[in-house]
This record gives structure tokens, C-alpha cells and sequence, in this order.
């Protein structure tokens, strides 16, 4: 039976993982595992970086979702941005995002604070924007640029 939770510390190795999966299996990038371990913890060890939900089999973490949090001074609330979703690859195709989306599409619309939900996801990942799409989400009218240190 799937369940869905919030992470804990002791989580902290199998998101880890996870996001190295994602890393390389989005981006062909090879992520410092040191350096991935420290992020995770300091985001589980302080909430207003953000929160992680998992999603459990039989007691084994099989999926994850982050959302992290950009205020909105058009809309005088919280956008919760989605990140770092993984799901086992056993696990895909059996609605285990949709579970971990779901979730996190309620808990948001409980609060007064958030005003909507928004991620970004790679140009040429097709898969994954028909998933999102399938979840009613739309793009946005905007295109994202940065600058990147690492």
C-alpha cells in the first residue's frame, strides 16, 4: 500500500540517492554526494528551506518530491515550487507521483499562504511534461535564466 509522508532526518541518505539518480538520469550530471548529502540535511534540518514528501511501500521509500517556497508580492502569497522528484524506476508508471502531486496539491490549497504550485522541468523531457500536463498543470509564460557556480 502507498503512503505518503513528510522526511525525516534519518531520510536523509535515500533522498540523497535519489537526487543523484535524478541528476544523471535528467541531465547526464554527476552530483558531489558529499555535497548532496549536506543540502539534504540542512533542508531537513531547518522547514523554512522547504519540505520533502515521500512516498512508501511496505515500509521502502520508492518516491520523493521537494517543495521549496518563492513569495509572490503580486499575489500576497507563497508559490510552493516543485523540485527533486524521483520515483524508483520499479515504481514508475504506478501513480506514485500522482500520489506525492495529489498531496501536495491538497495541502496547499488547505493553506491561505499559497497562491499555487509551480516547477520546472527540462526542455527535451517530454515524459515528464505529459505527466504534469495530464495533471492539469500549463506552462507558464515564462522561461527561467540563471547563473551557476557550481
Amino acid at each position: 500500500m502507498l503512503k505518503i509522508r513528510e522526511a525525516r532526518p534519518a531520510d536523509a541518505s535515500v533522498i540523497a540517492d535519489f537526487n543523484s539518480r535524478l541528476a544523471w538520469e535528467t541531465e547526464q550530471r554527476r552530483l558531489a554526494s558529499a555535497t548532496v548529502r549536506r543540502g539534504v540535511g540542512a533542508l531537513l534540518e531547518d522547514p523554512a528551506k522547504g519540505i520533502y514528501f515521500l512516498a512508501e511501500v511496505d515500509g521502502a521509500v520508492v518516491g520523493q518530491l521537494l517543495i521549496t517556497y518563492e513569495w509572490s508580492d503580486w499575489r500576497d502569497g507563497n508559490f510552493w515550487w516543485i523540485q527533486s522528484v524521483y520515483v524508483a524506476a520499479d515504481f514508475r508508471k504506478g501513480g506514485v507521483f500522482r500520489a506525492l502531486f495529489e498531496h501536495v496539491r491538497q495541502q496547499a490549497k488547505d493553506r491561505r499562504d499559497v497562491c499555487g504550485l509551480r516547477l520546472y522541468v527540462e526542455q527535451n523531457n517530454r515524459r515528464a511534461q505529459r505527466a504534469y500536463e495530464r495533471l492539469g498543470m500549463g506552462r507558464a509564460h515564462y522561461d527561467i535564466f540563471e547563473l551557476d557556480w557550481s
